[in-house]
């Protein structure tokens, strides 16, 4: 294990043999690093964990089968209106959740020093030419981490998937957008927590794990999320995990661009 890394925090181990041995994990940022939910077979056990850097991540997960992030992977040279494909073509299925999806630039603008750079960058690699939200610009030190690491470990990328909470709540619904948002104004929104806890249950995991405190730092819907994204990591691990696109397209380094539900 990686200096730094704390040990796995069990939140709920289900007694009695799980249907897989196979390891899946999601993984969500929040402020003091990564929250990382680690589910297995069938997802009736599961565990949490925290790291503070992807790279811990990836030393702790060594033999998951798949590692499902809620950050952008491939990013392209140049991008289109409405950022990547993905983007483009998760919107529409989320109703009023899709703001939640950002429009990712050029991997150039993600990689410049500070933002007003990155804007000058991302206006001169789109077309139309658009500058980079604040928010996703937010997430950049994040999104550089990750990429650096797949980058620098080739090995691993098979087993890294891009997804998004919103697009895999929509999957554990049905196929249908979720009707209620989980956070007003800043702060957590009950009624959008249930329903998200409902979907995680119904989704085969634990109750123990889904309504557990979150580690410190992290937020309730930080927990969720990252359960959402090892819900979706199950699905890809048994093959009924779609991308969008489908296939997935490739930046310059080989990296896929799709979101995984």
């Amino acid at each position: 294990m990686a200096a730094g890394v704390a040990p796995i925090v069990p939140l709920y181990e289900m007694t009695g043999k799980a249907s897989g041995d196979l390891w899946v994990a999601g993984v969500d940022g929040y402020p003091g690093g990564w929250l990382i939910a680690l589910a297995r077979g069938t997802g009736a056990e599961a565990r949490v964990h925290v790291a503070p850097r992807f790279d811990d991540v990836l030393a702790l997960m060594e033999g998951a089968a798949v590692i499902a992030i809620d950050i952008p992977i491939g990013l392209p040279a140049r991008v289109g209106a409405g950022g990547r494909a993905p983007e483009r073509l998760v919107r529409p299925l989320l109703g009023e959740r899709q703001s939640s999806v950002f429009s990712v630039p050029a991997r150039a603008a993600l990689w410049a020093a500070d933002y007003r750079e990155a804007c000058a960058i991302a206006l001169a690699t789109s077309d139309p030419a658009r500058k980079v939200s604040k928010q996703l610009f937010m997430l950049a030190p994040k999104i550089r981490e990750v990429d650096a690491a797949l980058r620098a470990h080739p090995e691993v990328v098979a087993r890294v998937f891009e997804v998004h909470p919103e697009l895999a709540f929509w999957r554990l619904n049905a196929d249908c957008a979720l009707g209620e948002p989980k956070k007003v104004k800043g702060r957590c929104y009950e009624p959008g927590i249930a329903l998200r806890r409902r979907l995680l249950v119904a989704a085969g995991l634990p109750a123990g794990a889904v309504h557990a405190n979150p580690p410190s730092g992290a937020g309730e819907d930080d927990l969720l999320d990252a359960l959402a994204c090892a819900a979706i990591a199950l699905r890809i691990a048994a093959g009924r995990a779609q991308s969008f696109p489908h296939p997935p397209e490739r930046d310059e380094y080989g990296l896929r661009i799709a979101i995984w539900a």
